[in-house]
C-alpha cells in the first residue's frame, strides 16, 4: 500500500486512503514500478520506474483536493497517463473545472520538467562525445553485427551512438559488448534520430529503427541512413526528415517482429509509411529463415552463415 507523505492530512474526505491506495495501484497497472510514497502536494515528483537505483525516469503528480485526482507516467517509456477519483458525469459544473485547471496546470509543469532534463542530458551527451574516442573496429558488438563502425565512438568498452534532434546532438545510446542497450538518463528520443552516410543527389533515404540495421542497409545500398532507435520514433523521425529533404525519395525499412503480439515493427513502419506517403520495405525472410530474425541485419548476418 502507498504510504502518505504530507504534513497535510485531509480529514474531508473519508475514501482519501481508498483513493491514494487506486492511484498508487494505476502505477502497478501502467507496468511500472510505483514510488515508496505519494506526496500529495500537487507538485511534480519523480521516482524510479523500473526499480533501479539512479533512475528517476517515473513522475506523479498527486491532488488531495475533491475530486482528487492525479497524473503518472515515464519519461523513458515515453508513458502519460492521469487518475481521478471521479468520472465527469459525476462531477459537478465546478468540479469538472477545477479537474480541467489540474489536469492542464500538471501538462505544463510536467512539459517544463521535461525540456529541463533534455537540455541537461543534452549538454552532458554533447561532452561526453566530445571526449570519446574513436569506436576499434573490432569492438565485439560491431564483429557480432558485421557492421563497420560509421563514425561511432567508445568510451570505456561501450559504443556511443549519437542522437540528433535537429543539428545538435541531443542524447546517445550506449551499446555493451553483449549487446545491452540504455539511453543517456533524461535525454531526449522522440523525433530524434542518428545518421549514417550522408545525403546524396539521386539516392533515396532510407529510415529504419535500429542503430545495426541501419549500418546494413548504408553498406549494402550506400544511401544515407536515419536510425529512429525504436519502432515509435519512426513517424517522427520520417516527418523530420521529409521536412528537411522535401524533394527526396523517402523508403521505410521496417522491422518484422515476426514472434511478438501485433508485430509492432511492421505496424509502426506501415503506418509511418501511409502518413508519409512513402515507399516501404521489410526483411524478405525466405521460408526457411528462424522466425526469430526480425531486421535487415539479422537477415544479412543469416545469410553470410548459409
Amino acid at each position: 500500500m502507498a504510504t502518505l507523505l504530507s504534513k497535510k492530512q485531509p480529514t474531508a474526505h473519508a475514501n482519501y486512503n481508498n483513493n491514494l491506495t487506486a492511484f498508487h495501484q494505476e502505477i502497478i497497472n501502467a507496468g511500472l514500478t510505483p514510488p515508496a510514497g505519494i506526496i500529495d502536494d500537487g507538485k511534480l515528483h519523480r521516482f524510479s520506474s523500473n526499480g533501479k537505483r539512479g533512475d528517476d525516469s517515473g513522475w506523479y503528480v498527486f491532488h488531495p483536493d475533491d475530486p482528487v485526482a492525479g497524473a503518472f507516467g515515464c519519461w523513458r517509456l515515453g508513458l502519460t497517463q492521469s487518475w481521478c477519483s471521479k468520472s465527469p458525469d459525476t462531477m459537478t459544473p465546478a468540479e469538472r473545472e477545477l479537474h480541467r485547471k489540474r489536469v492542464e496546470a500538471m501538462r505544463l509543469e510536467r512539459e517544463a520538467d521535461t525540456a529541463r532534463r533534455h537540455k541537461e542530458a543534452a549538454a552532458k551527451a554533447q561532452k561526453l562525445w566530445a571526449n570519446a574516442e574513436p569506436a576499434d573496429s573490432e569492438h565485439p558488438y560491431l564483429i557480432n553485427k558485421n557492421v563497420q563502425s560509421h563514425g561511432l565512438r567508445c568510451v570505456n568498452d561501450s559504443l556511443i551512438v549519437p542522437l540528433y534532434s535537429g543539428s545538435e546532438i541531443a542524447s546517445l545510446q550506449f551499446i555493451m559488448p553483449d549487446g545491452e542497450k540504455r539511453f543517456l538518463t533524461g535525454g531526449k528520443i522522440k523525433g530524434s534520430y542518428s545518421p549514417i552516410g550522408t545525403v546524396q543527389v539521386g539516392q533515396r533515404i532510407f529510415i529504419c529503427e535500429g542503430w545495426a540495421t541501419g549500418a546494413t542497409i548504408h553498406q549494402s545500398t550506400g544511401c544515407a541512413v536515419f536510425c529512429s532507435m525504436n519502432a515509435g520514433n519512426l513517424l517522427d523521425v520520417g516527418r523530420y526528415i521529409r521536412r528537411e529533404f522535401p524533394h527526396k525519395e523517402l523508403v521505410i525499412a521496417g522491422d518484422d517482429d515476426r514472434l511478438t503480439k501485433d508485430n509492432p515493427g511492421r505496424t509502426a513502419a506501415l503506418l509511418a509509411a501511409s502518413t508519409l506517403d512513402c515507399g516501404v520495405v521489410f526483411p524478405p525472410f525466405p521460408d526457411d529463415a528462424p522466425m526469430e530474425l526480425s531486421d535487415f541485419n539479422d537477415l544479412q548476418n543469416w545469410r553470410d552463415m548459409q
